[in-house]
This record gives structure tokens, C-alpha cells and sequence, in this order.
């Protein structure tokens, strides 16, 4: 852990730990950049290290190692959650990192003398650049239904989610298309005495491989709406759901037999506009995640469609913000490419500073 006072003065502020943000600080590291990383998080990992025990390494789909170090020999047995957390930590002590935690970074405004001011639980650093590497997990996507205040039973996101073994004998309605979604539901079956999953859309089931070209075809969908400024779709959203032999295997069982969403809610469970009703226990709602970016309110970096334009990594309104892993740079190989690119455009912003200052 870096041990330096606040009310610092430094080239780069990047703001996350995770793979975005240690990504983005071996390339400054390696760039000569003085800079500092604030991490809210308690400990390295990420967000990862708040993923539930069930989720083994052997289950994590496409993590990338990071830059200049693999992840190699882990127990595809073990929680993901400790496989990446010591990885990152590791990570962090090889080279060097200078990490502050646990920090909360509150505002990024605009400073003195063209520099950003950035605000935080441990006090204001300045700088000339900063690096957005906040990810999502911060800001569960909670949708609203009628009736949802009434309902007696339990309510929770996979934010919340510790493993299936809460939800022994209970009814389950779990809310969602997505990977989570289904690796709840594939969990919970094995426990509960009943779940029933419901989607907005039908749910899209990937059969055979999914290679270079694929990626970048998903990627590029994503990174249009962020040149839009549209709020990013995760990369995920737009490449389905890979059918793999556990996905087969609950397709055969009707564990992932879909039902259309409720149209409202109900005290002890959910009920469609055909008069068809389901008594549930607890709500399982997997919608998703949105950007962690309201720090930045008060550059006013938002567009009209409500995301934040970008190009490359660089903010459109802003060129001294970088935001990395949002939207196209989401996945964890995205995020080592992006954190590299940022700094590439950094370091040409401040040569260009340089160039331009006064000689005195």
C-alpha cells in the first residue's frame, strides 16, 4: 500500500483497483507517470472479491490475465473470489503498485489551473489526468414493478447473492437473461423446492465456438452506443449465453424452461396478465449492473441519451478523463488494452502541456 498524505499533487489519478485499474497502472508505472490508484474496496481483488464462495475459478468465464504476469496453476475448485483476489494482490506487490485503500473517491470537479480536483473520504488529490476504472458492481440494476412494495417474502440482487444454500426448500423466482442469471438458477434448483425464471426476452443460447472474429463483431455493437452516448450494454448482452454441458443439462431438467416477465407483483409472489400466478419465497433479481460513474457528475460528461461519449477511452467532453473498462473495454482482456491505449493518450496530452507551457 502506498503511504503517501492526500492533498496531493500528481500526473494521473486512477480511481478502481480491479482489472481496469491495475491494468492502467502498470502502464503508467511503465511510463514514468507519477500517479496515484484510490480503491474503495477493502483489499485487492476487485469486485471479485465480493463474488459469491460457488462461483469457482473452474466456472469464471474468459479472465484475462493481466499485463506482464499470468495467472497460472489455480484450483479450478476454489472460490473465484480468493483465485483473483490473491492474483491481484500479488500482482500489485510485483510491481510496485501504488495503491491507496479503502478510499472513496466522492467528486471529480474541475481545479485550479486546468488541473482536476478530485475528492475523496482521505482527503483531495489534484491532477492532470484521470483514469475512470470504477467498473459496475457499485450500482445494482433494480427494475420496477407493481406491486413489488407488497411483497412479504425476500428481495435480493446478485449483488447480495452468497450461494444457493439460503435458499434450501424455498421458492424461488429468479429475474434475468443473463450469465448470472443462469448460474443461479442452475445452483438454486439443486436446493430449492421450486424456481421459476423469468426474462424480458427470450434468451439467446450460443451453440459452438465463439472466436476472434465473434468478439470483436460483440464488442463493436457495444462501443457504437457508447460513441452514441448511450449507456453502455455489457459485452455479454450482445454475444448470448454459451450452451456449455451445465446449461444443456438444465434445459433437459425445465430448470431453464422461461417464462415472460410478471406484469405485477404480488404479496406472496408474481402474477401474469393470462391469470397464471406463482407463490415464491424470495425474488432473485439478476438485472444487471450499471456504470459506477456519478463522481463524475460535476464535469458534466453525461450526453443526452444519459451515457458518457466516448472515444477510445477518452470522454468526448473532457479529454483529460479516461474511462476504462466501460463499455467496450468491460471484459477483462478489454480492460488490459484500454488501460494501455489511456495512457498512450495521456502521455500525448501532457507532452502536449509541456510544449505549450510558458518558458520561464
Amino acid at each position: 500500500m502506498w503511504d503517501s498524505g492526500a492533498d496531493a499533487d500528481v500526473d494521473v489519478v486512477v480511481v478502481g483497483a480491479g482489472q481496469a485499474g491495475l491494468s492502467s497502472a502498470y502502464h503508467l508505472t511503465r511510463a514514468g507517470l507519477d500517479h496515484v490508484v484510490l480503491d474503495h474496496a477493502p483489499r485487492p481483488g476487485g469486485a471479485w472479491q465480493f463474488r459469491w464462495p460457488s462461483l469457482t475459478y473452474g466456472k469464471v468465464h474468459g479472465m484475462h490475465a493481466l499485463p506482464g504476469m499470468e495467472l497460472t496453476g489455480a484450483d479450478p475448485l476454489r472460490p473465484s473470489s480468493e483465485v483473483i483476489g490473491e492474483y491481484f494482490a500479488a500482482y500489485e506487490g510485483r510491481f510496485g503498485l501504488r495503491i491507496r485503500r479503502p478510499v472513496d473517491v466522492s467528486a471529480v470537479r474541475e481545479g485550479d489551473g486546468g488541473r482536476l480536483r478530485v475528492e475523496t473520504s482521505a482527503g483531495v488529490w489534484s491532477a492532470r489526468a484521470l483514469i475512470n476504472a470504477t467498473g459496475t458492481w457499485d450500482r445494482p440494476f433494480w427494475p420496477r414493478y407493481p406491486g413489488q412494495e407488497t411483497f412479504r417474502g425476500r428481495q435480493l440482487h446478485t449483488a447480495d447473492y452468497a450461494g444457493p444454500r439460503e435458499f434450501a426448500g424455498a421458492r424461488v423466482i429468479v429475474v434475468g437473461g443473463g450469465t448470472s442469471a443462469v448460474q443461479h438458477l442452475l445452483e438454486i434448483a439443486e436446493v430449492a423446492a421450486e424456481t421459476t425464471w423469468v426474462t424480458r426476452r427470450p434468451p439467446v443460447f450460443r451453440d459452438g465456438g465463439f472466436g476472434e472474429a465473434e468478439g470483436r463483431a460483440a464488442v463493436a455493437l457495444v462501443e457504437e452506443r457508447v460513441r452514441r452516448g448511450l449507456p453502455p450494454q455489457s459485452v455479454v448482452s450482445v454475444t448470448g449465453l454459451p450452451l456449455n454441458e451445465a446449461v444443456r443439462g438444465g434445459l433437459a431438467s425445465g430448470v431453464l424452461d422461461r417464462r415472460p416477465v410478471f406484469d405485477r407483483i404480488t404479496a406472496t409472489g408474481a402474477a401474469w396478465a393470462d391469470g397464471s400466478r406463482v407463490d415464491a419465497d424470495a425474488l432473485l433479481w439478476a438485472t444487471g449492473f450499471r456504470a459506477a460513474v456519478d463522481h463524475l457528475a460535476p464535469l458534466r460528461l453525461r450526453e443526452p441519451g444519459g451515457g458518457i461519449r466516448v472515444e477510445g477511452t477518452r470522454a468526448v467532453r473532457d479529454e483529460r478523463i479516461h474511462l476504462v473498462g466501460y463499455g467496450p473495454s468491460a471484459s477483462t482482456v478489454g480492460a488490459n488494452r484500454a488501460g494501455g491505449a489511456a495512457v498512450r493518450e495521456i502521455r500525448r496530452l501532457l507532452a502536449r502541456e509541456r510544449a505549450a507551457a510558458p518558458v520561464s
